[in-house]
């Protein structure tokens, strides 16, 4: 955004909230851009995967280093080892598919099977990778709005198995909203606090807005986590490999910085800093995947609606 547009949308946003809303609209909006600005031309930092060991990289995505290790406490999931934090060259989905499949990883890539439930893969060239399977586009459940975590486990499980590849990639879309409690509506466009009073709010902005509890938002997002791990539990015990490492793509922000959600290239720790797990898998035929891939294809509308499902617009 330039400096007029934020001028002329701050004018419009007093003259739509008055004085007091309309100037909390602008010094947000400020800031975040002014974090990205930061994230993107200054302070860009974060590492690669390609640049460490791994046979089997396992993504949960937005998942926060003390929501991992707050789970891992509990004892329930004993693949949780040490949890490290690991600097993610990215703060969203779409920077981090861009800096971690970039050029000069070819050769990684092309020896690499990616089974992604996040629709921003449809930015990416297919024909690069070794096994290219968008799970997203025939494995989504409409009622939920969002996909769930066990078509990604039956596609992860069926390329471990097939074998065409030096790498493995496993995205799944977990603990990233929409929650499965449904206690809250996660919202259906990526609006800042300026949006229209008769428009669906983001969680994110709500928890920032002091519309929701803190607690309640973290319960509801530690469960999502719960949810992923019990499939990640399910996939380990499917899948041949040394060396597994579950991380994620990014983390979210709920205050830190004054920010909240996971904003492109913001440098804050709080959305760069990632898990780093690192453990193995052993295939015990414990499970069947069922789930084949869809002929069809979505079109770019349908493709839009679950990118917004996710909160992006």
């Amino acid at each position: 955004m330039s400096l007029q547009d934020w001028i002329r949308e701050t004018r419009d946003n007093v003259q739509t909230y008055g004085l007091s809303r309309g100037s909390a609209i602008a010094a947000y909006e400020f800031w975040q851009g002014a974090l990205i600005r930061l994230g993107r031309d200054v302070w860009n930092y974060g590492t690669p995967v390609y640049e460490r060991d791994w046979d089997v990289l396992i993504l949960l995505d937005a998942c926060r280093v003390d929501l991992m290790r707050e789970v891992a406490d509990g004892g329930s999931y004993p693949f949780l080892g040490d949890i490290e934090s690991f600097p993610s060259a990215a703060s969203m989905s779409s920077e981090w598919m861009e800096k971690n499949f970039a050029d000069e990883y070819d050769a990684e890539v092309r020896d690499t099977a990616y089974v992604t439930g996040n629709p921003f893969s449809r930015e990416l060239d297919g024909d690069r990778f070794a096994r290219f399977d968008e799970v997203w586009r025939y494995g989504w459940d409409d009622d939920f709005g969002g996909i769930p975590p066990r078509p990604v486990t039956d596609r992860a499980i069926a390329a471990g198995r097939a074998g065409d590849h030096d790498r493995l990639v496993v995205h799944y879309m977990q603990p990233h909203v929409p929650f499965r409690s449904g206690e809250f509506e996660t919202g259906h466009t990526f609006d800042d606090i300026g949006s229209p009073d008769d428009h669906e709010k983001f969680v994110w902005h709500k928890l920032r807005d002091g519309e929701v509890e803190f607690d309640a938002v973290w319960e509801a997002y530690r469960d999502n986590l719960e949810w992923v791990l019990d499939d990640v539990a399910l996939l380990l015990e499917n899948l041949d490999a040394d060396s597994v490492v579950i991380s994620s793509d990014h983390a979210n922000a709920m205050g830190e910085w004054w920010c909240w959600e996971h904003p492109p290239y913001v440098p804050v720790p709080a959305v760069k800093n990632v898990p780093w797990v690192e453990t193995s898998g052993a295939d015990e035929r414990s499970y069947e995947p069922t789930l084949e891939p869809a002929e069809e294809q979505l079109n770019d509308d349908e493709v839009s609606d679950r990118l917004e499902a996710l909160g992006y617009k």
